[in-house]
């Protein structure tokens, strides 16, 4: 049987009714006593890392989550990540890049409903998590949820209640779990051992274009962060009402060495610039990059990984538009 360590960081899967509402309370131990034929494929170990609402996770939460599983990384076959729904997509984006190509599977998996209520989507969830994770095939950053097993820098939460929470964006599911079976979709392998990265630069922030949005706005951005994600509409542009302020505010931050990435505010197929002029001409006066195929996530936690580790702008270029973990097929030429 394969060793696998559960880390409990809190969530939804965790919670109590209070008066305030739900909160995270149940601790791993407890967890997993509501699903105990996990016991039946693999060998279990439990830490508790953090209890908390998913809310509440920092870029420093990350951090510690991926230094945990360095930490324990010798001595177990695969690890599972209970964790909360609402940056749950996020957490998945930020360790695939934390921990790039793990040959060890790393499965994220929370709930809509806690773990002590009599209907909850948790105890499936969670064997599933565990029944995945103890397979010959499972590698790399994933999140199991729902009967589906999906690219950990291709999730996003489309549902806020629904057990069906999470979809694989432009990107097909690795596999899919019903009935205590594993299909898979996608057979890939990692082999040796992954890089540990231990740095991330929170300092990156969204703006997102409304039909008259202030430029001062994306001005106050920049002067606040290091990289801006504009999150655009359609295929990405900058409105003509308001692109003289526009420019000149990009402009100025560019000539300072600040990051802007352009993406949209459309799930599914992603950006393309050169099909609009309010695009097109954008790009080939600024150079902007672009998400193309991306998740919004999966650009945040990339840009936040590649600024830890240089500013030097070619090498920023050259790593946002590589393709790490399958978070990126289409790239312009």
């Amino acid at each position: 049987m394969k060793k696998i360590l559960m880390i409990a960081t809190g969530g939804t899967i965790a919670s109590k009714r209070s008066e305030s509402g739900l909160s995270p309370q149940m601790k791993s131990d407890e967890i997993l006593a509501y699903v105990p034929k996990v016991r039946e494929v693999c060998e279990v170990s439990a830490l508790q890392l953090m209890n908390i609402d998913s809310t509440n996770v920092t870029p420093d939460d990350w951090v510690k989550m991926a230094e945990t599983i360095r930490d324990n990384y010798d001595g177990y076959d695969g690890f599972v990540l209970c964790h909360g729904t609402d940056t749950m997509a996020y957490t998945a984006a930020v360790l695939s890049y934390l921990i790039p190509k793990s040959p060890k599977p790393i499965v994220i998996t929370g709930a809509q409903k806690p773990i002590d209520m009599e209907i909850t989507d948790a105890r499936t969830n969670l064997f599933d998590s565990f029944l995945y994770c103890s397979s010959n095939f499972a590698c790399g950053v994933s999140i199991v949820f729902d009967g589906k097993v999906i690219n950990g820098a291709r999730a996003k939460k489309m549902y806020s209640k629904s057990f069906n929470a999470f979809s694989s964006i432009n990107y097909p599911h690795i596999a899919v779990i019903s009935g205590g079976k594993i299909i898979r979709y996608i057979d890939k392998k990692y082999s040796g051992k992954p890089v540990f990265y231990n740095k991330l630069n929170g300092k990156v922030g969204l703006f997102k274009l409304i039909p008259g949005a202030n430029p001062e706005l994306l001005d106050y951005y920049f002067k606040k962060h290091d990289a801006v994600v504009v999150e655009s509409f359609g295929t990405g542009g900058i409105p003509d009402a308001y692109g003289e302020e526009f420019y000149k505010v990009i402009e100025k931050w560019q000539k300072k060495g600040k990051v802007l990435v352009m993406c949209t505010q459309v799930v599914n197929e992603g950006s393309d610039m050169t099909v609009y002029k309010v695009g097109k001409s954008l790009k080939e006066k600024y150079g902007f990059l672009e998400s193309y195929d991306m998740t919004l996530e999966a650009v945040v936690a990339k840009l936040m990984w590649i600024l830890a580790n240089t500013k030097n702008t070619a090498k920023i270029k050259k790593l946002f538009y590589k393709n790490i973990v399958d978070d990126i097929l289409y790239v312009e030429e």
